[in-house]
């Protein structure tokens, strides 16, 4: 069978941004490599300003800006509807809203090419579930107004693709709901989690020292620090965990426009001491950190599936979360960690439940681990888009 050749719009270069979107480009293109030839075309960000090849995988910078999001997204997308004659492969893939400039060009050009949007968390919904906790910021105003924006260029770019992926039921339900997309063509392909990387080790010491926390119960959250992450209940929850756990520790992975309010919130409450800001750790680093954790804590208030999750699990961690969004779908409730409402006293009772007993906390890791090595890996993930691109070619454009 001849190797198809795969095009990929995402705005963050992947192999140098570390979230769930672009390690599911990475991984995925590196699992299918013999059979697919991928070329992922991302925005001039983070220094990417020339050609690069990483484990078999072309990575192809298109000018976007280093300016502040959604800037670099609107740019990205003129420079890609610019090139549409030059850019060639069999099948064109874009995550989120990176290629609506592209896929516009096609149709205005006539271009008959199959064009695959996928979607990871909808932005509509995600626009809808940020009143929850409300915008504590300018900042976080703003990035909600973006966002109901940007929710518009996805639906569309949804309704005139050849074929629509998503990452769990939940979010084709809720592309149905908000893109008013035929449920036809929508493709479910899970997330996945490199199990060799994400794995239970022991004797780290050295790393929990260093970040301050041997000795002390740790409650690991990895993520970006943005509202739909809901990092204002998991401060709330703590106020009552210390009281139980006085040295527990609750280390944060992640940044984003919410960080200075949360530490500023942090000090007024006299809670600064029980937590850590790591920011933006290296990949390499990522699964040491989920082993150092006695529990993994994921506050969102909307997610597609929680790639977070997964690793968590991987790594024979329990888990706890808010039961929203895909998130059930990642996880076993009661037998690889606790789904509670979107509640910070819930969340707080969850978490102490698993900090009081360690054979808990030992059990449902064990089941965590098994969970996801028996449904979600790269492996799964990647034979099933393969599938999908297939059938785009058959369906054509």
């Amino acid at each position: 069978m001849k190797k198809l050749s795969l095009a990929v719009f995402n705005t963050q270069p992947p192999h140098l941004y570390f979230g769930g979107v672009e390690r599911r480009i990475v991984e995925t293109a590196k699992k299918f490599r013999s059979e697919v030839g991928t070329t992922v075309y991302s925005g001039t960000k983070a220094g990417f300003r020339k050609p690069a090849s990483v484990s078999g995988v072309t990575f192809i910078p298109c000018f976007s800006t280093d300016a502040f999001f959604p800037m670099d997204n609107c740019f990205f997308n003129r420079t890609l509807s610019d090139a549409v004659n030059a850019i060639k492969a069999d099948i064109y893939e874009a995550h989120a809203v990176s290629g609506y400039g592209f896929l516009k060009a096609l149709k205005k050009r006539s271009i008959k090419k199959p064009f695959i949007q996928t979607v990871h968390g909808v932005l509509a919904d995600e626009y809808v579930q940020s009143f929850q906790v409300g915008s504590p910021t300018f900042r976080a105003k703003l990035a909600n107004l973006i966002m109901w924006r940007l929710s518009r260029l996805e639906g569309e770019s949804a309704r005139n693709a050849t074929l629509v992926v998503t990452i769990s039921d939940y979010s084709s339900e809720k592309i149905v709901q908000f893109y008013d997309v035929d449920k036809k063509k929508i493709r479910i392909v899970p997330n996945g989690v490199d199990l060799q990387r994400f794995k239970p080790v022991h004797g780290l010491e050295s790393i929990k020292h260093q970040i301050g926390i041997d000795g002390k119960l740790c409650v690991l959250f990895v993520g970006r620090l943005i509202p739909r992450k809901g990092l204002p209940f998991l401060i709330e929850a703590a106020k009552h965990i210390v009281k139980e756990f006085k040295e527990s520790i609750f280390v944060i992975v992640g940044d984003g426009p919410l960080k200075n309010y949360l530490v500023a919130y942090l000090e007024e409450i006299n809670l600064s001491g029980n937590f850590a800001f790591l920011g933006d750790v290296n990949e390499n680093v990522l699964p040491a950190l989920y082993n150092c954790a006695d529990v993994f804590a994921l506050p969102s208030i909307q997610e597609g599936q929680g790639i977070t999750l997964l690793e968590a699990q991987a790594a024979a961690k329990p888990v706890v979360a808010f039961d929203v969004g895909g998130v059930h779908e990642a996880m076993v409730d009661k037998e690889t960690g606790l789904l509670v409402k979107p509640d910070s006293r819930e969340l707080a009772d969850a978490i102490l439940k698993l900090l009081s007993s360690w054979s808990l906390r030992e059990k449902m890791g064990v089941k965590g681990r098994e969970f996801v090595s028996n449904n979600f890996s790269w492996d799964i993930c990647a034979q099933r888009m393969l599938q999908v691109y297939r059938e785009a070619l058959s369906a054509g454009a």
